[in-house]
């Protein structure tokens, strides 16, 4: 008899995790921990559980000023060595109590300089903090392997810095690199200099592409920047057409993307909050997991979506009808998409992924 699929029995399925944002997943207690020991002035309550319901009210508020809000309380109490370390640590726990067995966490070093450090002991800090994650977890008997991605503001100049700080640290456990923040009026191509130089590294990176902003975002990405994955990608539905008799039609990128197995992190219910669909049931990844797009599964912030990625698995297996096989399929996709050699993703899929779903389905 398989085993009912269930939020608590989904934690116990090995997952996978591309899109999780650093300043975007720490435990209330600790920030207000943090913002006591470093002198962050300006949260909105000292109440733990008061302050996770703060965050998740924000994100769902619509507006885009209150939700950036949040992570400037959260980036407030990461500005020193200690912090950063304990922040790193505490995700990576977080995340193998989850059932993470593999997880590229994404941040950018820039937004961790306002009371001095240099960008190279951010990232020796945060390198510091997921290692001492990984030995606390080991130490239960779990295993969990981290990456770390480096993310440029695209808001800002210096992504070549960012890049090359990537590079630089690649051999440390920094993975690959990414640009975040606003798509409207910052195209990836104003950084088109960044991703050669990636290209020439033989250097990993993802764009966020198709999250607020359309198909064009999406191309360019792709097709000028050489993009390996793309951060949501929602927006590609927008180049599907669906008759009225259930026919579908892909449009040419649609089409690209599919044909070249682009892997999609796709964040439901963050991108809910920004307004990519009204509901769950409405999403693109229902239509985009059925048409078999290289689709991925991922918490993007999860203090302010409330989120994890067994309740990100639930919800959709809920909403969508899926059963173990569709998640183990979501797995295997990021497991197959990760910034790690092929053997090293094969021996996860084969020693990790495949055997916790045969228990979980026997």
């Amino acid at each position: 008899m398989s085993t009912p699929l269930t939020l608590e029995t989904i934690r116990n399925a090995p997952k996978v995790l591309l899109h999780d944002h650093l300043d975007g997943g720490l435990r209330p207690q600790t920030v207000i921990e943090l913002a006591d020991a470093t002198g962050y002035q300006g949260l909105p309550t000292t109440d733990a559980g008061v302050l996770g319901g703060w965050f998740r009210d924000n994100a769902n508020s619509g507006s885009l000023v209150r939700y950036l809000e949040g992570f400037a309380h959260t980036c407030g109490v990461m500005q020193d060595e200690q912090s950063l370390v304990r922040v790193a640590a505490e995700a990576v726990e977080d995340l193998a109590a989850d059932g993470v067995v593999y997880a590229e966490i994404r941040y950018a070093p820039e937004l961790n300089t306002d009371k001095g450090l240099s960008l190279e002991q951010v990232v020796e800090a945060v390198q510091e903090g997921f290692r001492v994650g990984e030995q606390r977890v080991a130490a239960t008997g779990r295993k969990i392997r981290v990456g770390t991605l480096l993310c440029a503001m695209r808001q800002n100049e210096g992504w070549l810095r960012i890049a090359e700080l990537a590079v630089r640290y690649r051999d440390l456990g920094v993975v690959g690199f990414d640009i975040a923040g606003p798509e409207a009026g910052f195209p990836p191509t104003k950084g088109i200099d960044t991703f050669e130089y990636l290209r020439r590294e033989n250097a990993h990176f993802t764009i966020h592409a198709g999250e607020a902003f359309g198909l064009p975002s999406i191309w360019e990405a792709i097709q000028h920047c050489g993009a390996e994955r793309l951060g949501h990608g929602v927006r590609i539905v927008d180049d599907i057409k669906v008759s009225g008799d259930g026919t579908v039609q892909l449009g040419r990128l649609a089409s690209y993307v599919r044909d070249r197995r682009i892997p999609l992190e796709m964040c439901p219910t963050s991108n809910l909050q920004t307004g990519a669909a009204p509901t769950l049931a409405e999403h693109p990844i229902g239509l985009l997991a059925k048409l078999r797009f290289r689709v991925t599964v991922n918490t993007d912030n999860r203090l302010m979506s409330d989120c994890s990625l067994s309740s990100e698995f639930a919800a959709l297996a809920e909403t969508f009808g899926y059963g173990w096989a569709d998640l183990q399929w979501f797995t295997i996709n990021a497991m197959k998409s990760a910034f790690l050699g092929f053997d090293e993703r094969l021996a996860i899929i084969n020693e990790l992924v495949k055997p916790g779903y045969a228990a979980l389905t026997a």
